[in-house]
């Protein structure tokens, strides 16, 4: 082994999906004896996984590859965006390669044609359950890849292609290894994940030797097995769903599910060609809490969808009116290079977009601060993410890392990361609730 080997640099864009495959790539360099640096500067060689799913995301990569290059003249481009190698290439010349996402093997080839490999890597200088970009006591399990779908603002199915849902034992084994490192949190993901199985026929797997049915109820049930937090993302409103809803109901999985609904009027979904448009959501979530009460559903929305009138927006506003929803994210719509929405007659002007966005956001704050108020004095069982001032910031069961609100703990001494305790909520605002200890 050389006494320095070469340091190779990452930046990780968009959401989860594209950092657990940073993850898988940090392992692989690292598993090949090279170093992990925290800086352009510093580094050997940058990779840059990018996100081109929206204009603003687009935006970002480029702006995320200048400044890398500017600072190192050895720069991979990676992930969604590579897709679009066109848009890349006008605005760069230089840089040692682009691939699009998951490309794994492509990456490590460019990486060592321009930065050799350290003289006899061992495998050990990685720990069994891999190297990840997110804090040591939560990890993203990502059970699927691509999309069956054909929504008319998307374009991930040209990027990621059609879905290919990753082996159940697979995934058990993945999971049992990062709770074996610590993992106390297990945050599932794809971008359909409701889907899961479905491309394979939910043939039967097998998991430490026993015949287990390739569906998401079933990997959710067994992942439940393992004794830590279990989180859904991106589920679809499928009528299968309800029976992960029993699972949330028994405690086996946590009683949060993240629908991105992102419209409610039945026209402008059938417009965006949304999964599941045709379902009465309302009536959905009504039986999402007759069967698990205490459930926390958060959504995204599109305000601003071409087409969209007055009417359709007054029923968006109705829906989460009704709806209660506990965590709700929005977006303006934007044309995204290659989606069919593009050519939709009726574009909405930006001013009445604003304006739909501040309308809809100030109707779930009013939502959120009701909801949160109601918990003031309840004894709530939360994980310690970080440290700020005199407090702990902390989540329960309600709150997702990174895109909801969190629990700001007070007297935080003796406590570190990754720890699990009993709190009593004691005040709330629009979208943070505080705590202190029960004693």
């Amino acid at each position: 082994m050389t006494n320095n080997p070469p340091k190779v640099g990452f930046i990780s864009l968009g959401c989860p999906k594209a950092g657990s495959d940073t993850g898988k790539l940090i392992t692989k360099i690292r598993s090949e004896g090279y170093e992990i640096s925290s800086s352009y500067e510093d580094s050997d060689l940058v990779i840059v996984n990018t996100c081109g799913f929206i204009d603003s995301a687009i935006d970002e990569s480029i702006e995320a590859i200048r400044e890398a290059r500017k600072l190192n003249e050895k720069v991979v481009v990676t992930g969604c965006l590579g897709e679009k190698k066109e848009i890349i290439e006008s605005h760069f010349n230089n840089l040692l390669g682009i691939t699009g996402p998951e490309a794994y093997e492509d990456v490590l080839s460019i990486v060592h044609d321009h930065l050799p490999k350290p003289h006899d890597p061992k495998i050990d200088l990685v720990p069994k359950q891999g190297l990840r970009i997110t804090p040591h006591h939560y990890a993203y399990l990502k059970i699927s890849e691509g999309c069956n779908h054909s929504c008319s603002f998307c374009i991930i199915p040209s990027m990621r292609g059609k879905l290919k849902s990753r082996g159940l034992g697979d995934i058990l084994t993945e999971a049992e290894t990062l709770v074996n490192a610590g993992v106390s949190e297990l945050i599932v993901i794809s971008q359909d994940t409701s889907a899961y199985g479905v491309d394979i026929k939910y043939r039967t797997g097998f998991w430490n030797g026993k015949p287990i049915k390739t569906d998401l109820y079933n990997l959710a049930k067994h992942l439940g097995q393992f004794g830590v937090w279990v989180r859904f993302h991106y589920i679809y409103p499928y009528p299968n769903v309800d029976k992960l809803i029993e699972l949330m109901a028994d405690r086996i999985i946590l009683p949060y599910i993240d629908v991105p609904f992102q419209h409610a009027d039945k026209d402008i979904l059938k417009m965006m060609k949304r999964p599941a448009s045709s379902e009465d959501n309302l009536k959905r979530i009504n039986n999402w809490r007759l069967i698990c009460p205490e459930i926390a559903i958060r959504s995204t929305f599109i305000v601003g969808f071409p087409g969209e009138t007055e009417e359709h927006f007054k029923n968006l506003i109705d829906f989460i009116t009704e709806a209660r929803l506990d965590r709700v994210g929005c977006f303006k719509y934007s044309d995204v290079d290659g989606a069919s929405s593009n050519n939709f007659k009726n574009h909405v002007p930006d001013e009445v977009k604003n304006e739909r966005y501040k309308i809809l956001m100030d109707t779930q704050a009013k939502i959120s601060k009701e909801k949160l108020k109601s918990k003031l004095n309840t004894i709530q069982r939360v994980i310690i993410d970080d440290f700020s001032d005199n407090y702990a910031i902390s989540r329960s069961f309600s709150e997702a890392p990174e895109i909801d609100g969190v629990i700001y703990l007070e007297k935080p001494e003796g406590l570190r990361v990754g720890d699990m305790l009993d709190v009593k909520i004691k005040s709330s605002d629009d979208v943070d609730l505080y705590a202190g200890p029960i004693n």
